[in-house]
């Protein structure tokens, strides 16, 4: 049985980078942001992990920076940090490997620093992304997100961004943000190096969103809001692949 209106949301299980003693986790606004918008439209969300357990929250994100008010404890950031209830979903959440996802629309990789290392190197999110992709359902990621695609693989073996339009967090945001030297990796130069057709906004941490057939990435937090504008557009038209 197919349960519709339910969208599965994918988070980090990491709360500090390998080399450097910095904090990470969920970037907060990139869950909540998209979360209001879905929300909104009558969709309902569960929260999972690659792990399972408890999900580590980005400390940068929850304040304001020189970046923009949409970056910290301001509006629906605020708000649902406050919410009791919200926040417990992040308490205890069942692991990717435990999902079914015909019980699912769509799923979505929100972003934080901490996917660079569990995203990328899960193989059961690679095969549940995988899943969805075979059932004809939307693909959704943003910022750091597109690390949990780095490795996904179609039937005929090729790369699921091989060929595709793609975006995810630049390498110049990299360097602006100061992990230039922390990060495992270039995620703007792994998904090149898989046959991805890479583009980004002309400033950094604009909004940026790219949309080819059931794959939808945001470049940075402040994509967040817009990647889930797209994901209930394309649901509400039917998807096409």
């Amino acid at each position: 049985m197919t349960v519709t209106q339910r969208i599965l949301i994918v988070v980090t299980n990491i709360g500090e980078f390998d080399r450097v003693g910095y904090r990470t986790g969920l970037w907060l606004s990139e869950l909540t942001h998209f979360w209001d918008v879905l929300e909104a439209a009558g969709y309902s969300m569960d929260i999972v992990s690659p792990g399972g357990g408890p999900v580590p929250i980005d400390p940068e994100s929850l304040i304001v920076t020189e970046m923009g008010a949409a970056f910290g404890l301001k509006g629906g950031v605020h708000r649902r940090y406050k919410d009791r209830a919200f926040m417990n979903l992040l308490r205890d959440t069942r692991p990717v490997s435990a999902i079914d996802p015909s019980f699912y629309d769509a799923i979505y990789l929100t972003g934080g620093h901490g996917v660079m290392f569990d995203f990328a190197s899960s193989r059961a999110l690679t095969a549940l992304i995988g899943s969805f992709l075979d059932a004809g359902k939307l693909v959704a990621a943003v910022c750091h997100g597109p690390s949990g695609l780095l490795d996904v693989q179609l039937a005929d073996g090729r790369y699921l961004v091989d060929g595709r339009n793609v975006t995810g967090f630049s390498w110049r945001e990299e360097v602006t943000a100061k992990r230039d030297d922390a990060v495992p990796f270039s995620l703007e130069d792994e998904l090149q190096k898989r046959g991805g057709r890479y583009s980004m906004s002309a400033l950094p941490f604009v909004s940026h969103i790219v949309e080819d057939g059931l794959l939808i990435t945001g470049q940075n937090p402040a994509s967040a809001h817009g990647v889930g504008q797209a994901v209930v557009r394309r649901l509400g038209q039917g998807i096409r692949s």
